[in-house]
Formats: structure tokens, C-alpha cells, sequence
């Protein structure tokens, strides 16, 4: 009798135990899709913020979407010096992370590389400069008198358009941002302004960070390379870690 009870029982939490598994699947879901997702950092363009091979998490719900939601729900405006994820404008499916200079309404121009917003030069004390050539384009912001390389034709016509006393104008829904590492990224100073419904969210934190793997490894040249560079990773997970940067707030 104490085995049949036994079994009754077990067969009667099968129920309870799918209802349990299907909503710890869905509030998974409800999570990854509307508050936090992960990003990892490809290039240097936000150096020494972030650095390559930082993996992030993205606070996908601080600045809400635009919509009815954003009236009940306490969600943050975007300011000036915010660090957003956003759809690149150029190729919506690749994300960008960058750093919010100019908010709508907002004059921007940059003069000898400093940043000035509405007549006042901005602090920015997280800022890299690593050229050792000035560029006229890149550092006296706007220039409309003479393109860069890696300029987009659109914007360079827009650009024209949006320049006033020798600062640019940054319309209403709409958000200037550029990079920490100002001469190796390419910002809003190349293609644009940020549309508000394209960024994501903010970076929360970095969950993990790892060295390239690549001056570290013997030669290979085999197909396999990229299966040999994983091997070699897994295997030296412990040395590559940056454990300073591991579970590091994004600011």
C-alpha cells in the first residue's frame, strides 16, 4: 500500500510540475525578449569603456518603447552620456553601442576634438584619443566643405541641411552619439543621427571578459582553425579572463 500511495501521488504532481516548467519557460522568454539580452563588443570603438571582448548584459526596460507603456511604467529619459545598444541606422540587423552626446534640440560641434553642446564645452573624462594625425573632418565637426572616407553619401547631403552658425542640429526624436575611443570610431559624425525607436537599451553589466586568444596560440592554418581557436580558449578559460572586469557596472 505505501508503494501504490507513493505512486499516486507522483503520478498526481505531473500537472503541478509541467505548469511549473512552463512558466519558469515563459518567464525566461518574457525576460530575454523585453528586459535584459546579451552583447558581446567587437571592436575598439568604445575603448577604455569597453573593450573588446567584453560581454555584456543590456537593461532592455529602463527606457521603455515609446508607447502607451511608457506613461504607467517608470521608465528613464535618454541623456547626455548615457551608453545605448542600438539597430545600427545604416544595417538595422547589426547593433551598435555608443555613448549619447546630443539629445533632441541640442547644438553639437566639435572643436579640436573637444565636444561643445549649446555653447558649453562638455567634461568628458572617459574619453580616448590614439591618433597622432589630426583630421579635419573628424576632429572640427561639422565640416561640410570637405567629406571623409567611410562618410555615408545620405547623410553627408543631410548633414548640409541641419548645420546652423557652425553647429548641427539634432531634430526631434532623434539622438547624436559617438564613440569614447573618438578616433577609431565610426559615430554619428560618419552616418547619422540614432533614431529613439532604435535603441535597445543601456549596458548594465559586464557578465564577462576575455583576451583575444590570437597572438597567445601556436600558428594554425588547417580548416579547423576556428574549432582549434575554441579548443584553445576552453582549455585556457582561466588565463584569458579578465577577472577585473567580470561582473563590472557600465557606466
Amino acid at each position: 500500500m505505501p508503494v501504490q500511495s507513493r505512486s499516486k501521488v507522483s503520478t498526481a504532481d505531473w500537472p503541478t510540475s509541467i505548469q511549473s516548467l512552463l512558466a519558469t519557460v515563459v518567464i525566461a522568454v518574457f525576460v530575454i525578449t523585453f528586459v535584459i539580452q546579451a552583447f558581446q563588443i567587437p571592436s575598439e570603438s568604445m575603448e577604455n569603456t569597453l573593450l573588446i571582448g567584453d560581454y555584456l548584459l543590456v537593461d532592455k526596460f529602463c527606457y521603455g518603447g515609446g508607447g502607451i507603456w511608457d506613461r504607467i511604467a517608470p521608465y528613464r529619459k535618454i541623456h547626455r552620456g548615457d551608453i545605448v545598444v542600438f539597430h545600427y541606422p545604416v544595417r538595422p540587423s547589426q547593433h551598435f553601442v555608443k555613448r549619447v552626446v546630443g539629445v533632441p534640440g541640442d547644438r553639437v560641434r566639435l572643436v579640436n576634438k573637444q565636444v561643445w553642446v549649446n555653447g558649453t564645452p562638455l567634461q568628458e573624462p572617459y574619453v580616448r584619443y590614439s591618433a597622432l594625425t589630426r583630421d579635419n573632418f573628424r576632429d572640427d565637426f561639422p565640416r561640410v566643405d570637405i567629406p571623409a572616407p567611410g562618410l555615408e553619401a545620405g547623410w553627408w547631403l543631410e548633414m548640409r541641411k541641419l548645420v546652423e552658425d557652425g553647429a548641427l542640429i539634432v531634430p526631434q526624436g532623434y539622438y547624436f552619439v559617438l564613440g569614447d575611443n573618438r578616433d577609431e570610431s565610426l559615430d554619428s559624425r560618419y552616418w547619422g543621427f540614432v533614431p529613439r525607436e532604435n535603441i535597445i537599451g543601456r549596458p548594465l553589466l559586464i557578465y564577462w571578459s576575455v583576451r583575444d586568444v590570437s597572438d597567445q596560440m601556436p600558428l594554425a592554418s588547417s580548416p579547423g582553425d576556428k574549432l582549434y581557436r575554441f579548443g584553445y580558449a576552453v582549455a585556457h578559460l582561466f588565463q584569458i579572463t579578465r577577472w577585473d572586469r567580470t561582473f563590472r557596472l557600465v557606466n
